[in-house]
């Protein structure tokens, strides 16, 4: 029932009452409108208590609303940036290959297999990295498998180098070697940090009430970077 229809019901009901009553009297018509404006105020209060409670459930559901959505779009900017930081080390690990296999080539002219193996990742890695966004999650799980591979064939080249002893002893090779496992190391730190932001969005986006939100503002699962267990070792910066 509106707010209107409950006033004149009261309004009605006291007047049914007085007529009841037989009251016609002067004095008793000024009770009468006493009795009336009671109801009629009483009704008012009423209608206006319905009100102010919508509007504060309203106003409620709206900061709850703005509380949830700011969550979600903070967690997510958190992981993109933590998707730069490894896009920053993919990078600088690629711009350091190049320099590697000019210093090696020369030592291992029949290691052409090797050495090819190692330009096709990188040339992979590139694409991929190339497409890949926090929020492309095909393109982030083919970057991580660009990578893996990238990490696979550099494995196997410094394995190769220990049948060349005048490579393993040139001070130019050992240096971009280190730069390199330092940067494989900060791949791996980097590559957790982002893990870590990715769980902390998903979790709000499939635990209620943030679902509901997701749902609605298409707030989509993230990626994880997936790695082999092969992947997660670096190449030794001694060789023996």
């Amino acid at each position: 029932m509106s707010c209107g229809r409950k006033a004149e019901s009261t309004c009605g009901r006291a007047r049914e009452f007085i007529n009841q009553t037989g009251l016609c009297s002067g004095r008793v018509n000024k009770i009468k409108v006493v009795i009336m404006v009671s109801m009629m105020t009483l009704a008012a209060f009423t209608s206006f208590g319905i009100v102010f409670g919508c509007g504060v459930v309203a106003f409620i559901a709206l900061i709850a609303l703005i509380v949830l959505y700011n969550g979600l779009a903070v967690r997510r900017v958190r992981v993109a940036n933590a998707f730069s930081q490894i896009d920053v080390q993919l990078r600088r690990r690629s711009d350091l290959i190049p320099n590697l296999i000019e210093v090696v080539k020369g030592y291992m002219q029949h290691e052409r297999t090797t050495l090819e193996a190692v330009i096709r990742a990188r040339g992979d890695v590139n694409a991929a990295a190339g497409e890949a966004s926090a929020g492309n999650f095909g393109a982030i799980r083919a970057l991580s498998t660009a990578s893996m591979a990238l990490g696979g064939a550099l494995r196997g080249l410094f394995a190769r180098v220990e049948a060349y002893p005048d490579l393993k002893a040139s001070a130019q090779f050992n240096s971009l070697q280190e730069q390199l496992v330092t940067t494989e190391n900060r791949v791996a730190f980097a590559r957790q940090a982002f893990n870590d932001a990715v769980m902390r969005y998903n979790e709000g986006v499939v635990t209620f009430p943030g679902n509901l939100v997701a749902g609605v503002f298409r707030f989509q699962r993230a990626e994880l970077w997936t790695t082999s267990e092969d992947s997660r070792e670096v190449p030794s910066a001694r060789m023996s």
